[in-house]
């Protein structure tokens, strides 16, 4: 009996190392731990790949309602209201480029913007930790590559109090920084700049436009850092202080300081709501251990940053899908949660990975999600492995908590194949993002945090 079950345990090895490689290499499937797609009570603090920025600053990122922020958010919204909102947020970006223009038109000036909405705030989901004024207070804010005024709360019962700031400055109304606020500033209020923001989810802010000094680290100090002092808002309801913007334009933070860090930054999204990740202003000394593609920009939606996807691979092999139904582009956004392919893309790659999810019952649809799947009872899930192939050759191979999100596949459609595509926060996870303005490049450096 002894020989006979160690023949029944060769044969089941022979099996599952014969089903790990039948895709084209051991690389082809992936171990995912079932916890990790639950919420995380204890921060696990996991090694981080040190940043590969040399001379740049660099702070730690947290999910904003996990045990790792230093104020975890109060608000912890279920699955589905987090798509919905996730939803609203992809709708706002794809009408910044609503004309279905090519990949060539990404710099299209007949795109029209709604320039006076900013994207719906409550779907960023990643703090830093910063200090501002002198002395310096701490503030935890939300990131986002899709905003470029950076505001903190100054409503009297905030801990920023510009008037206990010896180096605070509200501009003039004439100034030069309250004129390229745009249609984001607001006139003046006792001869000082106003600024507003409102949001596609309804929340707003509105303050005075002015500068102080921003620390990021102990040593590394931004003086005169633009940003607005929040005093009349709506629809905040969790504990961050603000919100830093990372998106390419004047006012924000990647662009203010683009004399001292070359207009460059990285950050490391982490894989569960319970470990951390990194934000680092600078580009890497090299990106040798970077996929590298060319950053496409619009002249009329200066904010955002965009790259051309040409495939997708599923368990090894490239799914059929030709690279000219990528020809739209895709923004590469820190604050869309789910990845948006084109339709006929996205059908294929749900096809493929379906076929190499047999050994799982399928489950309903979930918002959004509709490619599904019951993990009841499994402690250890093996998925098909998903990579990103951007114009170029880069290939980017996805954590496996970049893939699956609940127990769906973290992708879903656009509306046609000529709407601008988003590549999503969960397909970043563990992934060192580069956005080298400067030098026009987006990079994915794997396994940083």
């Amino acid at each position: 009996m002894a020989s006979v079950s160690r023949l029944l345990l060769l044969l089941l090895c022979s099996y599952y190392h014969a089903l790990i490689a039948s895709a084209g290499g051991e690389q082809s499937y992936k171990i995912l731990a079932a916890s990790s797609q639950k919420p995380q009570v204890v921060c696990s603090q996991p090694r981080v790949s040190p940043p590969s920025s040399s001379g740049g600053a660099t702070v730690p990122l947290n999910h904003r309602q996990g045990p790792c922020a230093p104020v975890p958010s109060q608000e912890k919204p279920t699955l589905a209201e987090m798509l919905r909102r996730d939803q609203h947020r992809a709708d706002y970006v794809q009408r910044k480029f609503s004309n279905k223009h090519r990949a060539s038109g990404f710099q299209s000036s007949e795109v029209t913007v709604p320039t006076n909405l900013g994207s719906a705030l409550d779907t960023l989901e990643y703090v830093i930790t910063v200090g501002i004024g002198s002395p310096a207070v701490t503030q935890t804010v939300l990131i986002d590559t899709g905003s470029d005024v950076s505001w903190v709360h100054c409503d009297g019962s905030s801990p920023f109090d510009p008037t206990k700031s010896t180096t605070y400055a509200p501009f003039s109304c004439g100034a030069a920084a309250c004129a390229q606020l745009g249609a984001e500033g607001n006139g003046c209020s006792n001869s000082q700049c106003q600024y507003v923001v409102m949001y596609g989810d309804g929340s707003n802010t509105t303050g005075t436009y002015g500068s102080d000094t921003l620390a990021l680290t102990g040593s590394e100090k931004v003086s005169g850092f633009q940003f607005g002092c929040s005093q009349a808002e709506a629809g905040f309801g969790d504990k961050t202080d603000g919100l830093m913007g990372l998106g390419g334009d004047t006012e924000s933070l990647v662009s203010q300081t683009a004399a001292t860090y070359g207009k460059a930054f990285t950050y490391c999204l982490p894989p569960t709501s319970g470990s951390a990740g990194f934000l680092t202003l600078g580009a890497p000394s090299s990106t040798s251990g970077f996929a590298t593609t060319g950053m496409l920009r619009s002249e009329q939606v200066p904010t955002f940053y965009g790259a051309l996807l040409q495939g997708i691979n599923v368990g090894g092999k490239p799914v059929d899908v030709s690279p000219s139904v990528f020809s739209a582009a895709s923004v590469v956004d820190s604050g869309t949660i789910i990845t948006r392919l084109p339709p006929t893309a996205y059908s294929a790659l749900s096809s493929a990975f379906k076929d190499g999810m047999k050994q799982y019952p399928t489950a309903p649809s979930t918002s959004i999600l509709d490619t599904c799947f019951d993990f009841d009872g499994q402690d250890n899930v093996t998925i098909p492995s998903v990579a990103l192939v951007f114009d170029g050759g880069a290939v980017v191979d996805l954590d496996a908590n970049g893939i699956i999100l609940g127990s769906c596949l973290a992708f879903t459609a656009t509306d046609d194949d000529g709407t601008t595509g988003i590549i999503g926060n969960v397909q970043q996870r563990t992934l060192e993002v580069l956005y080298d303005v400067g030098q026009s490049v987006l990079g994915f450096r794997p396994n940083a945090c």
